[in-house]
């Protein structure tokens, strides 16, 4: 058992910069008075940290970080460390420039910001692994700390020579051959065929930048250095703290308004194998004006159960914001009430921590007006300050929900090769593509109804679900295929759609029409894929009604499936759309259009009665109001959230009691406006 499992309750507190105020030690003696008061019980430190650790090569100040340590130990408190090579010193960028990232067209940058390092420099590597043994060996053995934090936020890229070289051994290893290069790659597109490994170059606006083979592979070898960087960095950690587990904080993106999805750039689910807890940062745009709340819950939530899927094991949520970000064009603050939900929602969905960016608010650049537990005031009279006090005080009263799993029997499919291969080819509608909006409409569906996802990648089991939902399956894998085989043959229920199976691994079309192995499962052969534009649409009919279309109609040609829908108009009508088969003991269906969430609710209605999906607690959902599952050996706890601005109805199948109010629930309540019930009953269903 690991020094975190150890923990009893949550992990509350977050991002610490003491290192920004050594000229203030009376600031240093208020913040642990006021993490105190607000129940903070664990800080992150050192995270970027590096130029106070050895502020000139060889030179090393840990004195401010002795007193964190000391400070925490007396308070009972614990550290979370952090490896610093997320923003290395001034004085290395100038001695060793090779530390410092290549552009894309060739431009070494220097030294600022962050994360603008080199994965492959030498240098930076024996740097960072000094540092971090030096941390380990001065503090493993402290019994304040409980996690590596390793660096922050990876991401991006570099072109320098030495990436570039390392991208040729990449390349090369996989392929071998040259033959075998051009060929996975179709290099003779545009006289693209190689005679020397020498002329290979990354992909670059300055040169490929049309191969789609290559961008894919380009994307996996990110990835790979990445990971790589991030194993290179644990080893003196693992070497020296064998009992401290190790993390680093993945990331979600909003690429344009209603978009909230988890980072896309890194295969996430590579890399999670290499962590021993997943952990990541959680900034959701709440009270926007372009979707009501409960859908940017319903989008937060779906990435909270992609990074519990990714170990199927409580995570961490490293970062979130007790009141506003300040990177957006627009930083609203938290209304009263949210903090406290948002927060609960985080630990409903499997986190263990609630982790805020920052605990006191830095003076100037960049991240002055982020929010944070401690403002400019340096007030405990503060609204933000009395949310994450109130919020404190609650986590203390469900210690024992921490560790709590969850059951889920339903799964969705996302594969990061797929998205990158689909984002990045032609043809069709650029804009149109989203793929992972698409995932989000299916998830909504069962968000709704209180139903609970796993969002999972296609080299996990598929065997523990009884309903998989792979829609847009761009790139499938040949091993994929025969495990969505396997998974229907035993008895399970597939879903997928148009945009599926139409390239290989290496980006490549299939020929020969649709996969055998597709065709198998699904009874049909996909022909030709309608791009609709802007403001047109079709219609479809399905169990007497009729759904618009939009963006895309697949027409197919049925070979031995039935047909649940047809199209009613356009050149295709007539022809199927929607259709079910049976494939050994379980069962198909295939969704030839894009269609509404009213349609996505109609069709899964059948599937989760004939399924028995339905949360066994909730006798009527609320689709305002979510409530989510975690359990243990003995007891289940239900986090029942009110995600409107009005008070709602809920209704139960059973009594329980809140651990909040420590009171009996009958089963038809109220729950106020942005409110919060957690409802703990016995797996045998009675009470404690």
């Amino acid at each position: 058992m690991n020094k975190l499992e150890l923990v009893k309750g949550f992990l509350h507190g977050g991002d610490y910069n003491p290192d920004q105020w050594l000229k203030r030690p009376d600031i240093l003696d208020r913040d642990y008075q006021l993490m105190d008061q607000s129940k903070i019980n664990t800080v992150t430190v050192g995270v970027f940290a590096w130029g106070r650790l050895e502020p000139e090569e060889g030179v090393y100040d840990f004195a401010w970080l002795d007193d964190v340590f000391d400070k925490m130990n007396s308070r009972n408190g614990h550290v979370i460390l952090a490896t610093p090579s997320g923003a290395r010193p001034r004085w290395m960028s100038q001695k060793y420039p090779e530390v410092n990232r290549v552009d894309s067209e060739g431009r070494r940058h220097t030294h600022g910001f962050r994360h603008n390092h080199c994965y492959s420099s030498p240098i930076y590597r024996r740097k960072v692994h000094e540092i971090n043994m030096r941390l380990a060996e001065r503090y493993g053995d402290n019994s304040a700390l409980v996690l590596w934090h390793v660096s922050n936020e990876y991401s991006g890229e570099c072109y320098c020579p030495l990436c570039q070289q390392k991208w040729r051994e990449w390349v090369q290893h996989k392929y071998k051959t040259l033959e075998a290069l051009d060929d996975a790659w179709c290099s003779s597109v545009w006289s693209g065929l190689y005679s020397d490994w020498s002329q290979l170059l990354p992909p670059s606006l300055l040169g490929d930048s049309k191969v789609h083979g290559m961008d894919l592979d380009w994307h996996r070898f990110v990835s790979d250095m990445t990971i790589d960087f991030y194993q290179h960095e644990i080893q003196p950690l693992k070497k020296v703290t064998p009992n401290i587990p190790v993390t680093t904080n993945f990331m979600a993106e909003s690429l344009k308004e209603g978009q909230y999805t988890p980072l896309t750039g890194l295969d996430y689910g590579r890399f999670a194998k290499s962590l021993d807890i997943i952990s990541w940062d959680s900034y959701p745009s709440w009270h926007n004006r372009y979707e009501i709340t409960a859908e940017t819950a319903m989008k937060t939530a779906y990435v909270h159960d992609q990074f519990w899927s990714l170990k199927q094991q409580p995570f961490l949520v490293m970062e979130s914001t007790p009141s506003c970000v300040n990177w957006g064009q627009y930083n609203k603050a938290k209304q009263p009430g949210m903090h406290r939900l948002s927060s609960f929602q985080q630990i409903a969905h499997g986190s263990d921590s609630t982790l805020y960016f920052q605990i006191r608010q830095a003076q100037g650049n960049s991240e002055k007006y982020h929010g944070a537990v401690i403002g400019h005031d340096d007030s405990s009279d503060s609204r933000v300050f009395k949310d994450v006090q109130q919020y404190g005080q609650d986590l203390e009263k469900i210690v024992e929900v921490k560790g709590a799993i969850k059951r889920v029997r339903v799964a969705i499919l996302f594969d990061w090769d797929s998205n990158w291969a689909l984002n990045r080819g032609g043809g069709f509608g650029r804009p149109t593509r989203l793929g992972i909006q698409v995932l989000q409409k299916h998830y909504a569906n069962f968000w709704h109804k209180d139903i609970e996802c796993n969002v999972i990648t296609s080299d996990m089991d598929f065997s523990q679900y009884d309903l998989l939902i792979a829609p847009m399956l761009y790139l499938i894998r040949q091993d994929t295929m025969k495990k969505l085989q396997k998974f229907v043959q035993s008895g399970g229920t597939l879903v997928s759609s148009y945009f599926s199976g139409m390239v290989d691994s290496n980006d490549r079309v299939n020929l020969d029409g649709w996969p055998k192995p597709l065709q198998d499962i699904f009874g049909i052969e996909p022909k030709e894929l309608d791009t609709l534009l802007p403001g047109e649409h079709y219609h479809v009919s399905f169990n007497q009604k009729e759904y618009e279309t939009t963006d895309y109609d697949q027409i197919m040609k049925v070979k031995n499936a039935s047909v649940l829908g047809y199209y009613t108009d356009n050149f295709y009508v007539g022809t199927p759309a929607i259709t079910r088969h049976q494939y050994g003991k379980g069962t198909a269906y295939y969704i030839g259009a894009r269609l509404s969430a009213e349609f996505i609710e109609d069709f899964y209605d059948d599937i989760i009665q004939s399924l028995n999906l339905d949360n066994s607690f909730v006798e009527l959902s609320n689709p305002v109001v979510s409530v989510q599952t975690r359990y243990n050996e003995d007891y289940a706890y239900h986090f029942v959230m009110n995600f409107s601005e009005q008070v709602q109805m809920v209704n139960f199948r059973r009594p329980s009691f809140d651990l909040l109010t420590q009171r009996e629930v009958t089963k038809s309540v109220q729950i106020d406006r942005y409110g919060v019930m957690i409802l703990k009953e016995r797996q045998n269903n009675t009470l404690h």
